[in-house]
């Protein structure tokens, strides 16, 4: 087991793999960080050394992921909520934000927008 970013993550994993298991880092994101600090992509957590492990750890306490992105998302949605805008009265009231019909197909807006947006 190897910990990276308060996570142990096994050594059989893949480094992208890995990576994209924090919110917030995506595939795109992975690839970035990896050819960033040289990592090739077949790599495997376990094969990592103790040098590069530091590396990976220094770049995602750098970027915003995790607690930090879910909080900074729920303090937008606030924002727009008391600033009355239409997003913000979209959200406040379940209904889709970005401009989708909701004649026949609000389930899914109904179900992520119903207090607020979790992550």
């Amino acid at each position: 087991m190897v910990f990276i970013g308060g996570i142990n993550i096994p050594e059989g994993v893949l480094v992208k793999k890995a990576l994209t298991g924090f919110y917030g880092v995506g595939p795109n994101v992975a690839a970035r960080l990896c050819a960033k600090l040289a990592i090739h992509d077949r790599a495997l957590i376990g094969d990592l050394s103790t040098s590069k492990t530091t590396a990976v750890n220094l770049q995602l306490t750098d970027m915003h992921i995790e607690s930090d992105l879910r909080r900074k998302i729920q303090e937008d949605i606030k924002r727009l909520r008391d600033m009355g805008t239409y997003r913000g009265r979209r959200h406040a009231m379940s209904l889709p934000v970005r401009g989708q019909n909701t004649r026949s197909q609000i389930k899914t807006a109904r179900k992520l927008n119903r207090v607020e947006r979790l992550g």
